[in-house]
């Protein structure tokens, strides 16, 4: 209803162009937008998240990222209309469903790469050219990498920490090893959780999911390797708050292993959720719905502080 009364309030009063216009919306997955958050990890790694022209390249950042984010969702979503047809949730998404036109999508999909493109780089010529590797990498990925089994969900977790490179890109600060080592074991293991959940919930009649190369069966290899993925962060996590180097930056490090605890649980209830079959397929929307993701927020905040005093 919020959508409909924003569309009356901007000249969209017919019922159906307000919805066409909440279709819209819809279209471009705003609530993946939490992914590109990560482009302040840099910054708030670094404790330099307060220097207000830093913070600024970053928000920069973070819109000309959401805005090419959603142009490469609203293509990927037209790429895959047929095996969206045959997804018992993915069927109602607006080009699936009917809802938006093909033309409609690719007129939405330019605009916004265009627009995202020259945001970045009005940031620094840099930023640009990380934002169109980006495109390219993703439009790879959408033809082709995406239905090669294993290189699929290892082309996901890149995206991840791309986002993270992206953001040390626009405010010139390097990135540690130990955040990218974070990163990809962490990012591996979301990436498992997702296909797990697909593939337990998105098996066609005959063994595979619609417009990917898993099967059925591949959801034990899936399960084992995520989780081992998951683990793996934790240990990278442990290595760096016993890091001498660490303490340049803090004053207690050694409170920073209470962090641990705290994303093995997050990583354990996820996989327990799933493996529940009651996972949604992206857990990234069901961790923005779950209150213990918030609580264990708080949590690693709280542990940060102490640690910073």
């Amino acid at each position: 209803m919020l959508v409909f009364d924003y569309a009356s309030r901007i000249g969209l009063g017919d019922r159906s162009a307000a919805k066409s216009f909440a279709s819209a919306i819809r279209a471009l997955r705003p609530y993946q937008w939490v992914k590109n958050l990560l482009v302040f990890l840099p910054l708030i790694a670094a404790h330099r998240i307060l220097e207000p022209d830093l913070a600024m390249r970053a928000v920069w950042a973070f819109v000309a990222f959401c805005l090419c984010a959603s142009a490469i969702y609203v293509a990927n979503d037209l790429f895959d209309i047929q095996a969206d047809r045959e997804h018992p949730r993915k069927r109602h998404r607006p080009f699936a469903s009917g809802e938006l036109s093909v033309s409609t999508g690719l007129g939405m999909s330019i605009a916004l790469l265009v627009l995202g493109l020259l945001i970045g780089t009005g940031v620094s010529a840099a930023l640009g050219a990380c934002l169109a590797v980006y495109i390219v990498m993703t439009v790879i990925y959408s033809l082709r990498l995406k239905r090669e089994p294993v290189l699929d969900v290892f082309s996901l977790s890149a995206f991840y920490v791309l986002r993270i490179f992206v953001g040390g890109v626009a405010t010139g600060i390097v990135i540690s090893t130990w955040l990218v080592a974070f990163g990809m074991f962490f990012f591996l293991n979301l990436a498992l959780i997702k296909r797990y959940t697909g593939a337990v919930s998105a098996v066609t009649g005959a063994g595979t999911m619609a417009g990917r190369g898993y099967k059925s069966l591949d959801q034990h290899w899936m399960q084992f390797l995520g989780i081992a993925a998951g683990c793996m962060s934790v240990v990278v996590l442990a290595l760096y708050a016993a890091d001498p180097a660490v303490a340049r930056l803090y004053r207690s490090p050694s409170i920073l292993i209470l962090l641990c605890p705290l994303l093995l649980y997050w990583i354990a209830r996820s996989w327990f959720t799933a493996m529940r079959e009651t996972l949604e397929d992206d857990p990234i929307l069901v961790a923005t719905r779950d209150p213990a993701s918030y609580i264990v927020l708080a949590g690693a905040a709280l542990i940060l502080l102490a640690a910073a005093r």
